[in-house]
């Protein structure tokens, strides 16, 4: 039976993916398991493997092209087997490799349809964009597959239709009152003043836009509050020093701060289950696993590549993890599994010199550890004035999901357990 090779949902809220490489050309004989495809998603540029074994035919969709999600884009034909007339049923030929990301993958709502909009068909994201901008869908031309409108097109009309802001006329000048004298005033301009020259555009890529949009999304519909914790980071400091040549020598990594951070915060997460949960159709979902997600910085973005289980595994493990996450999400090469089933995340800019931030929480989890650098400050110790390593933890959390007393108890946890590590790594 023909395996037809579908634009992959990634993740529960996305809609469309971009093409962004094929790694086999038309005609050439692709075996299941092999990467096929390049996706882009908000997240990451993602490898897509191939779900069957055959040639590949009928490819629909060229690179830069924007998918929507569960489209049928390719076919992988077997020896005496040919292209499925429409509607003909096929199986995709996709298993994913792991538990988490096949949950995932079955959680995800199905992609909906485009609705047809005089002539033309629109994805509900295009159209929801309309309404926010006041673009009159009737009048646009899709760039999408049978032009179909897609959000580019409603941003892009949305910049076009915004002209320069009216500049408000000189108010008439009032006659001056007897006895009383007034100032001379400069003569208002009649013209605005040229524009400032345009300087060299900044590229955003896709992920950049999408992720721009996400967070504003989750900045002005989630209830953020913050609840904002300094640490004593000596322990955390030797901890750390006396781990580097053990776990060097078993996993062939040097183990970092933030290795100990989602070790430390993965285990106060088990003990905070609502924490640990999410926001899902109005409700609060509890989750069972433990999988913290770090934010990275690549090109032009920000990606959350997950540590599964991270409550469960030895720090060496979690620290070879971060280590070849990192390293694929240098060179776009996450793959679907390194980004969906997050639960909490935690962002670290302490290695930028940065004492304190806030971090906004990535939907539909609970909330997002900031992490600041560790510093010498002047602390009371016992009284007596010292000089301590200090870190400024900061905790945002979803209103809707955790109220003030239980994000207090759960930083209380936090620090705990990272102030004597020792504890828990004994």
């Amino acid at each position: 039976m023909p395996v037809s090779v579908v634009m992959p949902a990634l993740e529960m809220a996305q809609e469309t993916g971009k093409l962004v490489s094929w790694k086999k050309k038309e005609g050439e004989q692709v075996k299941k398991g092999e990467m096929l495809l390049e996706v882009e998603t908000d997240k990451a540029v993602v490898e897509i493997e191939a779900g069957g074994d055959g040639v590949l035919s009928g490819v629909t969709a060229k690179v830069g092209d924007v998918v929507p999600v569960g489209q049928t884009i390719a076919w992988l034909l077997k020896p005496g087997e040919s292209l499925p007339t429409g509607g003909a049923q096929a199986q995709t030929g996709r298993k994913m490799d792991s538990a988490p990301a096949a949950a995932a993958a079955a959680a995800a709502p199905a992609a909906p349809e485009p609705v047809s909009v005089a002539g033309a068909k629109i994805s509900p994201k295009a159209r929801r964009l309309a309404r926010e901008h006041g673009v009159d869908i009737t009048r646009l031309k899709g760039s999408g597959p049978g032009g179909e409108i897609l959000a580019d097109d409603i941003l892009k009309a949305a910049q076009a239709a915004s002209g320069p802001a009216p500049v408000p006329s000189a108010p008439a000048a009032s006659p001056a009152k007897a006895g009383h004298y007034e100032a001379p005033v400069a003569a208002r301009p009649t013209t605005p003043p040229p524009p400032a020259a345009a300087g060299p555009a900044d590229a955003v890529s896709s992920i950049g836009r999408i992720m721009a949009e996400r967070t504003a999304q989750s900045w002005t519909t989630v209830p953020h509050f913050f609840v904002a914790r300094d640490i004593d980071a000596t322990a955390l400091n030797a901890t750390r020093e006396g781990l580097i040549p053990v776990i060097e020598k078993s996993h062939g990594v040097k183990i970092t701060l933030t290795d100990l951070m989602v070790a430390g915060v993965a285990r106060a997460l088990k003990q905070f289950p609502r924490m640990n949960g999410s926001w899902v159709n109005n409700a609060v979902s509890l989750n069972a696993d433990v999988n913290v997600a770090l934010a990275m910085a690549v090109e032009n973005a920000v990606v959350t590549a997950v540590i599964r289980n991270a409550d469960k595994l030895p720090l060496g493990a979690i620290a070879k993890q971060r280590k070849e996450l990192s390293e694929r999400a240098k060179a776009n090469k996450l793959q679907p599994a390194d980004i969906s089933g997050a639960t909490f995340t935690i962002s670290n800019l302490g290695m930028f010199g940065v004492d304190a931030f806030t971090a906004i929480i990535v939907p539909p989890q609970a909330g997002i550890l900031a992490v600041g650098a560790a510093s010498d400050r002047v602390v009371a110790v016992n009284g007596m004035i010292a000089i301590r390593p200090m870190m400024t933890l900061t905790l945002s959390s979803d209103h809707r999901i955790i109220d003030g007393a239980r994000a207090a108890q759960f930083m209380q946890e936090v620090v705990g357990t990272l102030s004597d590590p020792g504890k828990w790594l004994a």
